[in-house]
C-alpha cells in the first residue's frame, strides 16, 4: 500500500526553525522510486545534523548502489535540531526521509552510520520519534532492523540493546547481501518472524545480531567471555573487505547540498585503507589493507562528478592521500585537465614525510592556495615515536619553509593531548615547534605576516589499535597541560602572537572513550543521559559533561566511569569487541603496544616485509599498490 508523505503536516512548521531548508529535501542527483514497485525499503541514517550528514561518503555510497537495485530502494534520514523535534512531537510527526518525508517507521531497514561514537543518543531520538521502540527487545516484524555500520560499528556492544545487528568494514557488498536476505525472507512467508530474519543475518558470519551472544562478567567486573546462545550464529563476527575498488566507482553522481555543508565539494576516496601503523588510528587499522583505485579510474569519477554535481572542487580522499603510488602523475594529470575550467584540487591532512612542494604546486594550479595542514599528532620526537608517527621537527621546518617560500603564508599544524606516556614537557614542545615553523616561514620570504594554527584534540584509545588497553588521561591533567601550552605559545609576543590555538577540552574526550571501549552496561548510561535531555553530543553547544558523569553513577553498579576510562587493560583481558573479527591478531596488536611503551618504531609494510598483523594472511590477498603505468582517460566531449 502506498506510504503517505508526512511533508504536508511538516511544512507548516518549517517557518518556526533554524535552517528549514535542511528537512526539504529535493537535492541533485537525489532518487525517490516507487515504493510499491520494490521489495525492499531502506532508511539511511546519518545521526547528526544534515550539514554535517549530507557530504558523509559512507551514506553517499550505499544511498546510490542501493538505489540502482530494480528490487531496493534507499532514502535518507538526519538527526533533527531540537527546536523541530518539540515541534514533531507536539503535532505528532515522526521521523522523516528527506527524500519523499515518508515515514521512519514504515521502511524494512533503517541503517544507521557512526563515524562518532558521540552521536548515539541522536539516534534514540530518532528510534522515539519514528515511533520504533527503543530496545530491540520490544520490536517486532512491524518495525525495521536497525543496522549499525561505520568506524564505530567495531565496538558496537554500547548501543547492543538499541540495534538489531551491526556490519563491520565496507558495505557496498554487505547493504546487497542484506537486501537479498530481506527479500528472500519476505518471498518465503517471513518464517522464524523477526528473529527468523536476524538468524539468516548472523549465518552469514558478516552481521552481528547483539541478542545472539550472552555476556558473562567476573566478579571484578571484567567481561568473563562472550558466547553465541544459538547454534547457527558464529562465534565471530568478521569484517566485509571490497578489494577490487574499481568495481565500485561510487558515488557516481554525488549529492549537492540544498544547505550549507561543512564540506563544499566533490569527493573521489583514491585508496582505501593505510600500513603507516599510527598506533592511535582506528581507521587506518580497521580499513587495512591498502586498495588503491587506478588512476584512470579515478579520472572517469572525478570526470562524472564534475559534470553530475557543478562543483568548482575535487577532493581526493583517503587517509592519508599523498601516499597514493601514482599521486604525483595523478595531480600533474588531472590539473592539466581543468586548469582552464578553474576546478581546484584538494587533499586532505597531508604527512610531512610524503608531502612536497611539486605535489603542492600541482594542486594550487588554479591558483587557488588555502592554508597546509599536517599532523604531527605529537610533541616531542620521544612522542612520535611511541605512536609510530615518524616525522622530525627538522623534516617539519624543512618542509614548511619550502611552502612558505613558494607563495603559502598559512599552516595547520594537529596534534593529540593525552597519548600514552606523555609528559607535560611532551606537550610543551609544541609551542617551540611552533615558533620554528614562525620563524621558518619569516626567514623564507622576508615578511613577518606568516600564520600557524595549533589545532588539538584530545586522545582516545579505539578498539582494534595497540592501543585499545592503554589507559586515559583525565581531562583535569588534559586542560592543566593546554593551559601550560598557551602560556608556553604566548610568552614569546613577537612569535606567539602569529600562532593560532585550537583545542577540545578533556572532558568531551573522555565520553567517547566510555563510548569507544565500553560494553553492554554502558547501554544503560547512554538511554539515561538521553532521557535527561542529551542530543548532538559531538557539538560542544549541547554537550553536557555533567549529564554524563551524573547517568555513570545513576546507572552503573560495580564499574564506574574511571573504570572504563583511566584504567589501563592487560594481556590477558577480555575487551568488549574481542568477538567481532577485524582482521587483525589480538597477539600482534599487544606486541605492538610494548613496542610502543619500548619507544620502538615499526616500519610501513608497503615497502617492508610482513610484520604478520593477520589482516592479508586472513582474507588470503595482499596490499594493491600501483603503478599501473597507464594514463587517465580522456575528456569525453561535453
Amino acid at each position: 500500500m502506498p506510504i503517505r508523505s508526512l511533508f504536508p503536516d511538516l511544512e507548516p512548521l518549517l517557518p518556526r526553525v533554524s535552517k528549514p531548508i535542511q528537512y526539504v529535501g529535493g537535492e541533485l542527483n537525489s532518487r525517490v522510486k516507487d515504493w510499491d514497485c520494490v521489495a525492499v525499503h531502506w532508511a539511511l541514517m546519518y545521526p547528526d545534523a544534515y550539514e554535517v550528514g549530507l557530504p558523509n561518503q559512507g551514506v553517499q555510497i550505499l544511498y546510490e548502489v542501493l538505489n540502482e537495485r530494480v528490487d531496493a530502494l534507499a532514502e535518507r534520514t538526519y538527526a533533527v535540531w531540537p527546536d523541530l523535534e518539540a515541534l514533531m512531537r507536539e503535532n505528532g510527526i515522526g521521523q522523516f526521509t528527506v527524500d519523499a518525508h515518508r515515514p521512519v517507521a514504515a521502511f524494512d531497514l533503517l541503517g544507521v552510520s557512526f563515524a562518532t561514537e558521540l552521536g548515539y543518543t541522536n539516534l534514540l531520538t530518532a528510534l522515539d520519534l519514528a515511533g520504533i521502540p527503543l530496545h530491540a527487545a520490544d520490536r517486532d516484524e512491524s518495525h525495521p532492523i536497525v543496522v549499525a555500520g561505520g568506524h564505530a560499528a567495531f565496538n558496537p556492544e554500547p548501543i547492543a540493546d538499541f540495534v538489531d545487528a551491526a556490519v563491520l568494514g565496507d558495505g557496498e557488498q554487505a547493504v546487497g547481501v542484506l537486501t537479498d536476505l530481506v527479500r528472500d525472507w519476505k518471498q518465503d512467508g517471513r518464517p522464524g518472524g523477526r528473529d527468523g530474519l536476524l538468524v539468516r543475518f548472523a549465518a552469514t558470519g558478516g552481521s552481528y545480531v547483539p541478542r545472539f551472544y550472552d555476556v558473562d562478567y567476573l566478579p571484578d567486573g571484567r567481561i568473563a567471555a562472550v558466547r553465541p546462545n544459538r547454534p547457527e550464529v558464529p562465534e565471530r563476527a568478521v569484517k566485509h573487505t571490497v578489494m577490487d575498488l574499481d568495481r565500485w566507482p561510487y558515488p557516481k553522481a554525488p549529492l549537492v547540498p540544498l544547505a550549507e555543508t561543512v564540506h563544499e565539494r566533490m569527493s573521489v576516496e583514491i585508496f582505501r585503507g593505510c600500513t603507516r601503523g599510527c598506533r592511535f588510528c582506528q581507521a587506518g587499522m580497521i580499513t587495512r589493507p591498502v586498495r588503491e583505485r587506478s588512476i584512470d579510474t579515478i579520472g572517469s569519477m572525478v570526470e562524472q562528478g564534475l559534470r553530475a554535481t557543478g562543483f568548482g572542487e575535487v577532493g581526493l580522499l583517503s587517509l592519508s592521500s599523498a601516499d597514493h603510488s601514482e599521486i604525483g602523475e595523478l595531480a600533474k594529470q588531472l590539473a592539466d585537465r581543468y586548469e582552464d575550467d578553474k576546478v581546484s584540487l584538494s587533499l586532505p591532512s597531508t604527512r610531512v614525510d610524503a608531502f612536497n612542494i611539486e605535489l603542492a604546486n600541482e594542486f594550487s594550479r588554479s591558483g587557488r592556495r588555502s592554508g597546509l595542514t599536517f599532523a604531527p599528532e605529537g610533541g616531542s620526537e620521544r612522542l612520535r615515536r611511541v605512536i609510530n608517527k615518524m616525522v622530525s621537527k627538522d623534516d617539519l621546518i624543512r618542509t614548511v619553509s619550502t611552502a612558505y617560500a613558494q607563495g603559502w603564508r598559512q599552516v595547520k599544524l594537529y596534534f593529540m593531548c593525552g597519548l600514552p606516556t606523555e609528559t607535560d614537557e611532551d606537550v610543551l614542545e609544541i609551542a617551540a615547534m611552533s615558533h620554528d615553523v614562525i620563524r621558518a616561514g619569516r626567514e623564507a620570504t622576508g615578511s613577518r605576516d606568516i600564520r600557524c594554527t595549533v589545532s588539538i584534540g584530545g586522545f582516545v584509545p579505539k578498539p582494534h589499535t595497540p592501543f585499545q588497553w592503554a589507559a586515559m588521561a583525565d581531562p583535569e591533567t588534559i586542560d592543566r597541560r593546554l593551559r601550560r601550552l598557551r602560556e608556553a605559545i604566548n610568552a614569546d609576543r613577537s612569535l606567539g602572537r602569529n600562532v593560532g590555538m585550537r583545542y577540545h577540552d578533556g572532558q568531551p574526550s573522555l565520553i567517547e572513550g566510555l563510548l569507544s571501549r565500553g560494553d553492554r552496561r554502558v547501554g544503560a548510561v547512554i538511554e539515561q543521559v538521553w532521557r535527561d535531555g542529551g542530543r548532538f553530543d559531538g557539538w560542544s553547544e549541547h554537550f553536557s559533561y555533567a549529564r554524563w558523569v551524573g547517568a555513570c553513577a545513576s546507572v552503573l553498579r560495580g564499574v564506574d566511569l574511571a573504570w572504563f576510562t583511566t584504567r589501563e587493560r592487560d594481556a590477558d583481558e577480555v575487551l568488549p569487541w574481542d568477538h567481532l573479527d577485524s582482521g587483525l591478531d589480538k597477539q600482534w596488536l599487544w606486541d605492538d603496544w610494548q613496542d610502543a611503551l619500548g619507544e620502538f618504531e615499526q616500519d610501513d609494510c608497503r615497502w617492508t616485509p610482513c610484520f604478520d598483523c593477520g589482516v592479508c594472511s586472513n582474507l588470503g590477498t595482499d596490499i594493491q599498490i600501483g603503478p599501473t603505468g597507464r594514463p587517465l582517460l580522456p575528456v569525453l566531449p561535453r
